[in-house]
């Protein structure tokens, strides 16, 4: 899929073309978006810019030199964004290629930040005046939004450690689930910080003679070293509660060996008693007495009740 946009009186706006009016749109727009682009049209945009597109293999290379870099068709960046994923998080990167007069992003999938970006152009929200400030407009636009996630993180930890410190009937097992999908969610968001840090140092380094830089980099850099330190916060908040949760399993686990323990100290003595009286000897001068039996049940509870009442008296149960 391809969507063109363009400017217009320093606001962003989105051109309806068909595929037919591909000839016009790449020179005509200032930001071309290809999402999940077919071969016919990937190959036709390649033509028409006289620049190779990246492959979904190239993008996920880790190195910097194959991240950030310059060439005869622009400066390219590839940074991580946050996706959600069946109800947990994911990061996927969208390949961005700044030209002088356009900006081209090549992604795989549908993206929050893209989705939020279209709706704030419709309606006339996006302030941008070139390629370049469109770049970094939408990387301010992502660090805000990966400030939204930390909040959202930070209420679900909220829930969670008042479940595990304050209520008395938590499903301890559940609540380790959940802080542990809360620790990858809070990994992939500072992932994404880290690489967004380099992608803005980088960008820094080549955009520094634009007015669009100088006002809007700093500000990103602020933010981003505020979030990851909030992030830091999460992750040893969460360490902390893992560790308490985990305790109070062990607690709970205690417990119950406590008790049988207890249960088996108890009924060691009348199993005693009942062994010796079990023995087959000829002499044993309770066996011909009339009050032989009732002694013996007798010397069994004194015996399983004496224990306990002493376990009892100590506070041991």
């Amino acid at each position: 899929m391809l969507r063109f946009f363009g400017f217009a009186d320093g606001r962003l706006l989105e051109h309806k073309l068909s595929a037919d009016l591909l000839d016009y749109a790449t020179s005509h727009t200032g930001w071309i978006d290809a999402q999940d682009t077919s071969d016919e049209e990937r190959d036709r945009l390649e033509i028409l810019l006289h620049t190779e597109l990246p492959e979904s293999d190239d993008v996920e290379e880790i190195e910097s030199s194959a991240r950030y870099f310059i060439d005869s068709s622009g400066i390219h960046v590839h940074s991580l964004f946050v996706t959600q994923s069946e109800g947990r998080m994911d990061t996927t990167t969208v390949a961005f290629i700044l030209q002088p007069d356009r900006l081209i992003t090549v992604r795989e999938q549908e993206l929050a930040d893209f989705r939020l970006l279209r709706m704030r152009a419709r309606r006339g929200q996006v302030e941008v005046r070139s390629p370049r400030h469109l770049l970094l407009t939408m990387f301010e636009q992502k660090v805000e939004n990966l400030a939204d996630t930390i909040e959202d993180l930070h209420h679900e930890l909220e829930i969670t450690s008042h479940k595990v410190l304050e209520e008395t009937d938590t499903d301890l097992e559940s609540a380790i689930d959940d802080l542990a999908a809360l620790e990858d969610s809070n990994g992939k968001v500072r992932l994404c910080l880290m690489d967004t840090q380099r992608s803005i140092s980088f960008l820094q380094r080549h955009l520094r003679d634009t007015q669009a830089a100088q006002e809007i980099i700093p500000e990103i850099i602020r933010d981003i070293e505020t979030l990851m330190s909030h992030t830091t916060f999460l992750f040893d908040k969460i360490n902390f509660l893992m560790g308490t949760t985990q305790g109070f399993i062990n607690i709970e686990q205690n417990k119950i060996i406590k008790m049988f323990s207890i249960a088996a100290v108890v009924f060691l003595p009348p199993t005693l008693v009942a062994s010796l009286y079990g023995m087959n000897f000829r002499v044993m001068p309770e066996l011909d007495w009339v009050f032989g039996y009732p002694m013996a049940i007798g010397l069994m509870i004194l015996a399983g009740i004496t224990p306990y009442w002493y376990f009892k008296r100590k506070g041991w149960m």
